[in-house]
């Protein structure tokens, strides 16, 4: 490799300006930790080193720095843990960027260069280093995990990225304060950057060298089995809010008076579909979005639309009926619909003002808080499967009769064109 010319001081002044920090978090690294200290300290001596309850000679070594902020607990807790410790403490220092990097050795401190020269041209993004997956000694485990882990952030985000897992980070902590985290080790990661992703923070990949030691000399904390279930309770929690909440309101963010009328346009006028299957795909996806499998709606939608041979397009539009704004409505459809199935009634202060928001938590409290849940479910369960049903047939009759009346019309230009 040939060596780079590096103006450290131009970098020193560089990550001053821009308010920035390097946390490192350690557990059991005495073999690899100090030199990691020493190469960064090139570039900074605003270091924040957590020691996540060593209990090598780590401790020992750390304290030989006099220059460096040191946070020390015991017993490990895990690195997601020390990664939020070294965070706070950031945040308290006012600092505005703060760099991630492994005590394991596998980073190169020289790198911080890369991630500089990217914030300063995408100021308060969230920058995860991209190793070189394929190179020598790259373990096999790291190279399916961080697959697996790439599928599913995209998934949740709309992102594609290179390496969702790599621990060589530029974090925007500013823009990240007030954020809530659950997890406490490995897949930490993830959670912050879908979150970061969801908060409107941009998520970019920059490139960024790695060396891995033979596997005998190889030190590792990860637990590929016991990693592997936590990373994927993870994907389970996160997959309901983002099937529920962000990328519906992504798609509404997205549309307007323009991109409706191209769908319109392409899917119901252009299409050389007949207007029943058009019909039938508008009154199949509002059934879809309606009944009570929260979070496999749309997905499941798409499914079914595929063996029914419906435009998946249209399936998919008519689903996001069940998009945040709609949902208080489509619960009390579907509970009024259950209750007056099964001779029941609403309590009176909830059944005027539905739109008010007092009524909406009132409504929330009775039906989910009030010892009731049971009842007010099968209520629930039956009503919205009937209201389902009911507005199906009224989306899908409408679409139909609009359609009949008004699509030949439409195709044609009109007489101020």
């Amino acid at each position: 490799m040939i060596p780079v010319f590096i103006d450290y001081e131009l970098y020193r002044k560089k990550i001053d300006t821009l308010n920035c920090c390097v946390i490192i978090p350690t557990y059991n690294n005495q073999q690899t930790i100090a030199q990691v200290i020493t190469d960064v300290l090139k570039f900074t001596n605003n270091i924040i080193v957590v020691n996540d309850g060593a209990t090598d000679s780590t401790p020992e070594l750390i304290k030989t720095f006099t220059t460096i902020q040191i946070i020390s607990y015991s017993p490990n807790r895990g690195k997601g843990i020390a990664l939020r410790t070294g965070i706070k403490a950031a945040l308290e220092k006012g600092y505005r960027y703060a760099i991630t990097i492994d005590s394991d050795g596998q980073h190169f401190a020289d790198d911080i260069t890369v991630f500089i020269d990217k914030i300063e041209q995408e100021p308060d993004s969230l920058l995860i280093g991209a190793r070189n997956l394929n190179q020598e000694n790259m373990p096999k485990k790291n190279t399916f995990g961080n697959k697996f882990s790439n599928f599913w952030f995209m998934l949740f985000t709309g992102i594609n990225l290179p390496d969702t897992q790599s621990g060589y980070r530029l974090y925007p902590i500013q823009k990240m304060k007030g954020m809530r985290y659950f997890t406490s080790k490995y897949e930490f990661e993830i959670e912050v950057s879908v979150k970061a992703a969801w908060s409107g923070i941009e998520v970019l990949p920059v490139s960024i060298k790695v060396f891995y030691a033979e596997a005998g000399k190889r030190i590792s904390h990860f637990r590929p089995a016991k990693d592997f279930t936590r990373i994927s309770l993870l994907n389970t929690y996160l997959f309901f809010p983002a099937m529920l909440w962000y990328k519906p309101i992504r798609l509404v963010k997205k549309l307007n008076v323009k991109t409706i009328k191209a769908v319109v346009k392409k899917y119901f006028l252009d299409s050389n579909e007949s207007i029943m299957r058009k019909s039938l795909g508008v009154a199949f996806g509002v059934f879809m979005g309606i009944i009570p499998i929260w979070g496999f709606q749309f997905v499941s939608a798409l499914i079914f639309a595929h063996f029914l041979k419906l435009n998946k397009a249209i399936v998919g539009l008519a689903a996001q009926i069940s998009i945040p704004p709609m949902i208080p409505l489509l619960l009390y459809g579907s509970l009024k619909t259950g209750q007056w199935v099964l001779g029941r009634e609403m309590s009176d202060t909830i059944s005027t003002d539905l739109l008010t928001l007092d009524t909406i938590k009132q409504l929330i409290h009775e039906y989910l808080f009030s010892g009731k849940v049971l009842q007010h479910f099968y209520e629930y369960l039956l009503g919205s499967m009937l209201f389902a049903t009911i507005l199906a047939v009224v989306f899908g009759s409408m679409t139909y009769i609009v359609l009949r009346l008004t699509g030949e019309r439409l195709l044609k230009p009109s007489n101020n064109s």
